[in-house]
């Protein structure tokens, strides 16, 4: 009988949340592939896990995958780990599992934590539809032209982010998207110091920028995605309440109002009541 490769999800922090099938799966399989044999080393010795590990990575996985594909064809059980969380979620396994899948053999999940579906659980921003982008790009341009990319994205956005670029990337998401869009912050998930705040954008980078303890540790980003574009009954209904209230205000002054009664963006309004007086 082939071997079966076990893509085994390990805690974010609290030791506490690992599953008893994740520890059995892990010392009865031959070999356990770990982004990070030191790191892991600790949490193994930690759960008394004795089985082997070597490192599997962004920079041999490519190489190494050949070789436990021949592995699992011979009948071993292999699992794959990485540092925290689930495998693949902006880590290292992508290669393997594909090659493991393109070879006939069998993938089985162990799961557990995620640290973003964990951050957008507790984010209390829409959940039903969501994207995952993982890290924005370590450069400033190339992050603002990702952002910029993503401005009209109607659904939840989630972004990892390192601790030293937080507060640069919170700067950068106000600018491109708006300051009074609404972000939550989820920092050291499961952890002694974990926060979970959400606030608008403008008012999180100024908070982060002033709290040094805020830059420390892995966090996750949830975003609130770009509100939906009006369609053309909606604009209809727009100008002609607009055009009942220019009769008696200033365009500002109407559009503040219009949108009131519409839902509509005021800025948006007050483009169109400019447009409409000529």
């Amino acid at each position: 009988m082939t071997g079966v490769l076990y893509v085994v999800a390990t805690p974010i922090g609290n030791l506490d949340d690992w599953s008893p099938r994740a520890v059995a799966t892990l010392k009865a399989v031959k070999v356990i592939a770990a982004e990070d044999t030191r790191h892991s080393g600790r949490l193994m010795q930690h759960f008394d896990i004795g089985t082997p590990l070597f490192a599997l990575h962004d920079h041999n996985e490519g190489a190494r995958a050949e070789g436990l594909v021949a592995r699992l064809a011979a009948g071993e059980d292999v699992a794959l780990i990485s540092d925290a969380g689930t495998p693949l979620i902006s880590d290292p396994g992508y290669r393997l599992v594909a090659a493991v899948q393109a070879a006939g053999l069998q993938v089985v999940p162990v799961p557990g934590a995620c640290a973003a579906i964990a951050a957008l659980s507790a984010a209390g921003l829409p959940s039903d539809r969501f994207i995952f982008e993982g890290f924005l790009p370590a450069k400033a341009n190339a992050r603002r032209e990702r952002l910029a990319a993503l401005a009209q994205e109607p659904r939840t956005l989630i972004f990892y982010e390192a601790p030293h670029r937080i507060a640069e990337c919170l700067a950068d998401m106000a600018d491109e998207l708006g300051p009074e869009r609404r972000v939550t912050l989820a920092r050291e998930i499961t952890k002694t110091f974990e926060t979970i705040r959400q606030l608008p954008l403008g008012e999180m980078r100024d908070w982060v920028a002033a709290d040094a303890n805020q830059q420390r540790g892995e966090s996750v980003l949830v975003l609130e995605g770009a509100p939906e574009r009006a369609g053309a009954a909606d604009w209809t209904e727009a100008d002609r309440v607009l055009g009942i209230l220019m009769a008696e205000l200033a365009p500002r002054q109407a559009a503040a109002l219009a949108a009131q009664i519409t839902g509509l963006k005021k800025n948006a309004l007050y483009e169109r009541a400019l447009a409409a007086k000529g």
